[in-house]
C-alpha cells in the first residue's frame, strides 16, 4: 500500500476558506505540500473535504464507557466515534469516589500516552446538586483544591479540563489552580449568579460546560451565567447540537454573541452513541434511551446524549444556517486550540496529521482518515 494519497476534485475547507477543486497530499501520515512520485491519486469529484472532528467533552460511544470500562472498552468507543470522523477526542468522565476517579484517571492516561486519546476531562464531582443532571448526588463534593490536585495527579499531565461549579466554596481557587497548570477550568453544572461567573472568569475559567445545560435559564433580572458567558470574550461554549439539547434559536444567539472562533460543538456522548436504543449506565446511574434520547430511569433527566460530531455538522449545515467554514471551526479548530494540539490537528495544513472526514453533497459522511490511513474508505461508502 502506497503511504503517499492524493485526493483531488473535492471541495476542501482551508483556514482560509473554501478550495473549489481542491486536493489534499498525504504523506507518511501527515499532510504535505507537494505530491511525490507513485502517490495513490483519489477522485473525490463531488465531495467536501474537511479536517477531522476534535471532541472535547464525551463519555463513551458504541456501547462502551470511558468511566466504567476497561482498557479494551475505551478503545471500542474511541473507534466508533472515529468511524464518524471524531479523529481526535478527550475522555471524559463522570461523578465517582474520589479513589475510583483516580483509579480511573491512571487508566485513562496510558491511552493518552499511546495517542488514542488527547487528554482526560473530570466533569464532576465539583458541581452543585441543584444543576447535577445525570451526577449522582450523594458522590457531589466541594471543588477543594486539595482533591482537584489529587485527580491531575493521578492523570500524570494528561488531565485536560476540569467542569466546576464555581461558586461553590473552593471553586475560584480552583480555577487559579487549574489555570496554573494549563488545565481548562470550564464552568458548568453550576447554580452561579451573572457576577458569581464573572469572578470565575477573572479567575481564569476559559470554557463553558455545554452552554443552556445544567444551569440557570437566562433571565431579565438575573441574568444568570449563560449572560456573563456570552459576553465575555474569554470563554469558548460548548454546545451540543442534535436537535434534543438546544433550540436552533439558541445554537444561534451563541454564535450571534460569540463569532464562530469562540464556539466548540462537543457529543457529550454516553454509551449508546453509534450503538441504539436501550437501557446503560451513566456511572453509577441507569439510563434508558429511546429513539436516540438518553434520560434517566430515575427522574427522566436527560443523561449526555447520542449525537456523533458528524450528524453536529451535517444539522448545523442543513437545519441551523451555518456556513460549513463556521461549522467546521466548531468541530476542529476551536476545541483544537482549546486543547493545545492546534499544531498537529484541528486544520488541514501542511505539516499537520492526515486527520480528515469526506463528505458528500448531503453532508452525509463517505470517508474517515486518521494518520494517513483511511478508517472509512471513501471507495466502499
Amino acid at each position: 500500500m502506497a503511504t503517499s494519497k492524493v485526493l483531488s476534485g473535492a471541495r476542501v475547507v482551508l483556514p482560509t476558506g473554501v478550495v473549489e477543486d481542491g486536493r489534499v497530499i498525504v504523506e507518511g501520515g501527515k499532510i504535505a505540500g507537494s505530491a511525490p512520485e507513485g502517490a495513490d491519486r483519489v477522485d473525490l469529484t463531488g465531495h467536501w473535504v474537511v479536517p477531522g472532528f476534535v471532541d472535547m467533552h464525551v463519555h463513551g460511544g458504541g456501547g462502551a464507557s470511558f468511566t466504567n470500562g476497561t482498557v479494551d472498552d475505551v478503545l471500542t468507543g474511541v473507534h466508533t466515534h472515529r468511524l464518524h470522523g471524531t479523529t481526535t477526542m478527550v475522555a471524559s468522565t463522570v461523578t465517582g469516589e474520589m479513589d475510583f476517579l483516580a483509579q480511573r484517571a491512571g487508566l485513562l492516561s496510558e491511552l493518552v500516552e499511546q495517542g488514542d486519546l488527547a487528554g482526560i476531562h473530570f466533569e464532576g464531582p465539583f458541581i452543585s446538586p441543584c444543576r447535577k443532571g445525570a451526577h449522582s448526588e450523594d458522590l457531589l463534593r466541594h471543588p477543594d483544591p486539595a482533591e482537584v490536585r489529587k485527580l491531575m495527579d493521578a492523570a500524570r499531565g494528561t488531565a485536560k479540563m476540569f467542569t466546576l461549579a464555581t461558586e461553590l466554596p473552593g471553586g475560584l481557587d480552583s480555577v487559579r489552580l487549574l489555570a496554573e497548570h494549563g488545565v481548562i477550568a470550564a464552568i458548568g453544572h453550576t447554580d452561579a449568579t451573572y457576577e458569581q461567573t464573572v469572578e470565575a472568569i477573572d479567575a481564569g475559567a476559559t470554557v463553558a460546560t455545554h452552554l443552556y445545560n445544567a444551569m440557570p435559564a437566562l433571565g431579565h433580572r438575573a441574568p444568570g451565567p449563560i449572560a456573563a458567558l456570552l459576553e465575555d470574550e474569554r470563554i469558548t461554549v460548548e454546545l451540543i447540537n442534535d436537535g434534543t439539547h438546544l433550540h436552533p434559536a439558541s445554537l444561534e444567539l451563541a454564535f450571534h454573541h460569540k463569532g464562530a472562533d469562540r464556539v466548540a460543538f462537543i457529543t457529550d456522548a454516553m454509551d449508546a452513541a453509534g450503538f441504539g436504543d436501550g437501557l446503560y449506565h451513566l456511572g453509577p446511574l441507569e439510563v434508558e434511551v429511546k429513539e436516540g434520547v438518553a434520560r434517566l430511569v430515575e427522574g427522566g433527566s436527560i443523561a449526555g446524549s447520542t449525537l456523533t460530531l458528524d450528524r453536529a455538522l451535517r444539522r448545523a449545515v442543513t437545519i441551523d444556517g451555518l456556513s460549513v467554514e463556521d461549522a467546521v471551526r466548531a468541530l476542529s479548530a476551536n476545541p483544537a486550540r482549546l486543547l493545545g494540539v492546534y499544531d498537529k490537528v484541528g486544520s488541514l495544513e501542511p505539516g499537520k496529521a492526515a486527520d480528515l472526514v469526506v463528505l458528500d453533497e448531503h453532508f452525509a459522511l463517505k470517508g474517515v482518515m486518521r494518520r494517513g490511513e483511511w478508517i472509512v474508505s471513501p471507495s466502499a461508502s
